[in-house]
């Protein structure tokens, strides 16, 4: 026994590595984002709306990760998340973030042997749906689909954005790297039906006004995040405005007051 065990303190589970994408469209209303409607069963916030994301998995940072993206090099992406070790996992968080939106919601964000973003005629697209349902039960099958097909995934469309940690009160706990990225101008989403069930392309003040009136629930770090993608007026001003950005870490901590689950953030009073 430990001494914190010895004392009754609670150890906190260890937090995963996990890839988000804010997948972001310009709209007549301003910047547009995907949020996809989780599963009632879901084991993270069953039956909430939130961003396309999962685990960061090992076949996500293979040695020839620099072959599986556009614009993107092991070593630049190490320097972008200089607290990811060894070094060269770093760049599995971009990868891991495409393959989650791939699995999910059947978009591949990636570009053909010529530069053009993937539009798949119908027999292509047939290969894509069979390449889909392998990869949701081996992930290392999106670097072969990826290697097949001829395709580099569209990481220069992508920008590093946010950094959040799941309170260590939770039982089931992420280490989160949030990314947005410009939606291709081709593909239809496809929720999966496994952990995703419904999708809607929003903008941020829309989501939050629609949470806000009791019309769809999004959990506190995709409120967060919302707040913080809804200040920019397109997107190319959001990926302009990404490198500019200062992000640390965020750990919320949750309490009880008056028998009532409180969330508090880092500069919130009574936060530790």
């Amino acid at each position: 026994m430990t001494p914190s065990h010895a004392r009754g303190e609670h150890v906190p589970v260890v937090a995963r590595d996990a890839a988000t994408v804010v997948l972001a469209r310009d709209a007549p209303a301003g910047v547009a984002v995907l949020l996809l409607e989780r599963h009632g069963s879901s084991r993270m916030a069953p039956g909430a709306f939130a961003f396309p994301g999962g685990r960061v998995e090992p076949s996500d940072a293979p040695p020839d990760a620099d072959r599986l993206c556009r614009r993107l090099t092991a070593e630049a992406a190490a320097a972008i998340l200089s607290d990811v070790t060894p070094p060269e996992r770093a760049i599995g968080f971009w990868i891991a973030a495409l393959r989650e939106v791939f699995e999910e919601t059947g978009l591949l964000l990636a570009h053909d042997r010529d530069g053009a973003p993937v539009a798949p005629d119908a027999r292509a697209a047939a290969r894509l749906a069979e390449s889909r349902q392998r990869c949701r039960a081996d992930s290392g099958a999106f670097r072969a689909l990826l290697l097949e097909e001829g395709l580099r995934l569209a990481t220069d469309r992508m920008a590093y954005w946010a950094h959040w940690i799941t309170p260590e009160e939770r039982p089931v706990r992420y280490d989160t790297r949030f990314f947005v990225a410009a939606a291709l101008p081709h593909g239809t989403v496809d929720p999966d039906g496994v952990e995703v069930v419904g999708f809607r392309w929003l903008t941020p003040e829309a989501a939050l006004a629609q949470h806000r009136a009791g019309d769809l629930t999004l959990p506190g770090v995709t409120q967060e995040i919302l707040a913080s993608v809804g200040a920019y007026p397109s997107v190319v001003a959001l990926l302009a405005g990404a490198p500019s950005r200062e992000i640390r870490p965020i750990r919320p901590r949750i309490v009880i007051r008056d028998g009532q689950e409180k969330i508090l953030l880092p500069d919130d009073p009574g936060w530790f």
